[in-house]
């Protein structure tokens, strides 16, 4: 993995060298990552991994018709010969009147805001190992555990740099700790799985690894001897772990890409009341040491955090800028990409807000609903927004939790789920997409 300073150098020569070599502008990315990876099972180590791994990535313009290459070999031979075939790609593509480089004066040109993304740490296997089988003894010592999948302790750094041909050169490094265990509780054909994980920027923000053991172990224990639970409409509370997809599906229907399309549920919904008054969804990307934040978006521009929906109104679309020319507006700071190929949209640190309630007085008045702890299948349309995903949990009759139920079938349509929506007051970061328990009114269930 190179440095920042000769990453930064890396990608300016590759697009100069672009446009020298008849592209009319151009940008590139470099990814680099190293990650050392440690696995236990059963109190002995099963593995050990170290990965490293480098891409550059050209886009080159002439006129309206690009080419996107990518390459892992970063020899001056195979760049010269990346740029040769960048040229005579994009001199055979297709015409995209949307296409293009991000507007030269909205690009970051100051200095970037320190989200301090890296502890500079480089944790021995020896102390990864520590951590592993510290999780994996706690879960193990969980009564009514049998067995383990395993545990992990991985510690890693990512750098990333862009530049393009109208001056733009940054380049990021971040840091990652994630520990994890997974284990089995029960015996025959009445065993249960469950996990925990935690993941963090800084190896001190990281979870102890006996809380994460223990955790995972409890869960598998309080999912034996799963019942069925009657058919019928019923609020549905989801679990935070689980309630985190219910903003993917909102970031996914709400990027410029299905606007332009036409192909989101959400089409013309911005500027309209979404969900119940009083809630709010940021996007963070400045949050310290939080999982997806930074300084610069992956067309070079500059950050913001921003409420994209506001007392329960859609106040925005996420837009890279060939969907924002498309849609005739400007680009919003969301352009997210790879290796290779042109941008999308997307997320940084996006967070459903806490609500009033605690969970106690949130599900205090339901006779007979769910608390959804895991989900099951891809049953979502995000164009018609049609939602029915398989789930396990608990049942919760008269205002508790009760009973695990498992193979049941939750379902709605998340315009109606979003507008029936109530948040809970235990809002923890820790993850890039966080939200509280959340109830929603309203839903069908397939049980028994």
């Amino acid at each position: 993995m190179l440095s920042l300073a000769d990453a930064e150098n890396k990608v300016a020569d590759l697009v100069a060298a672009a446009v020298r070599a008849g592209g009319d502008a151009a940008d590139a990315v470099y990814h680099g990552s190293s990650a050392t990876e440690v696995q236990v099972r059963l109190g002995r180590l099963e593995d050990v991994g170290r990965s490293e791994g480098e891409e550059i990535g050209l886009r080159l313009f002439v006129g309206r018709r690009s080419a996107s290459v990518s390459s892992s070999d970063l020899s001056t031979d195979a760049l010269v010969a990346l740029v040769e075939r960048a040229v005579a790609m994009a001199r055979e593509a297709p015409e995209d009147a949307y296409a293009g480089l991000a507007p030269d004066e909205r690009l970051l040109r100051g200095e970037p805001v320190d989200v301090d993304a890296d502890d500079g740490g480089d944790p021995s296997p020896a102390l990864l190992r520590e951590r592993a089988l510290a999780a994996e003894e706690a879960a193990r010592a969980v009564a009514g555990v049998t067995n383990s999948e395993g545990a992990g302790t991985s510690a890693g750094r990512t750098l990333t740099a862009l530049a393009t041909s109208t001056g733009f050169a940054r380049g990021t490094i971040a840091s990652g700790y994630g520990s994890s265990a997974s284990v089995i509780a029960g015996e025959g054909a009445a065993m249960q799985r469950d996990y925990a994980y935690h993941s963090a920027r800084h190896l001190s923000d990281l979870e102890p690894a006996d809380a994460i053991g223990r955790r995972a172990g409890e869960r598998a224990v309080a999912r034996l001897n799963p019942g069925k639970l009657a058919s019928g409409p019923m609020p549905v509370v989801f679990d935070p772990r689980v309630g985190t997809s219910l903003l993917g599906h909102l970031a996914g229907a709400i990027t410029g890409t299905a606007i332009a399309r036409k192909t989101s549920f959400l089409l013309g919904k911005r500027g309209a009341r979404i969900f119940a008054p009083g809630i709010t969804i940021r996007d963070d990307p400045h949050r310290t040491r939080g999982l997806r934040s930074r300084a610069f978006d992956g067309e070079g521009l500059p950050t913001a955090a921003s409420d994209i929906v506001a007392d329960g109104v859609l106040t925005t679309w996420l837009l890279d800028s060939a969907s924002a020319r498309q849609l005739g507006e400007q680009p919003t700071g969301h352009a997210v990409r790879g290796g290779s190929g042109a941008p999308g949209a997307g997320t940084s640190n996006l967070f459903l807000a806490a609500g009033a309630l605690p969970v106690d007085a949130l599900i205090a008045d339901i006779k007979l609903g769910v608390y959804v702890t895991e989900l099951i299948g891809q049953g979502v349309n995000g164009v018609t927004g049609d939602y029915s995903r398989g789930a396990s949990g608990f049942a919760i009759r008269d205002g508790q939790l009760a009973e695990p139920v498992a193979e049941i079938t939750i379902a709605g349509n998340l315009a109606e789920m979003f507008l029936h929506l109530t948040p809970a007051d235990d809002l923890v970061f820790r993850r890039a997409l966080d939200v509280p328990t959340v109830r929603i009114d309203g839903m069908t269930v397939a049980g028994a």
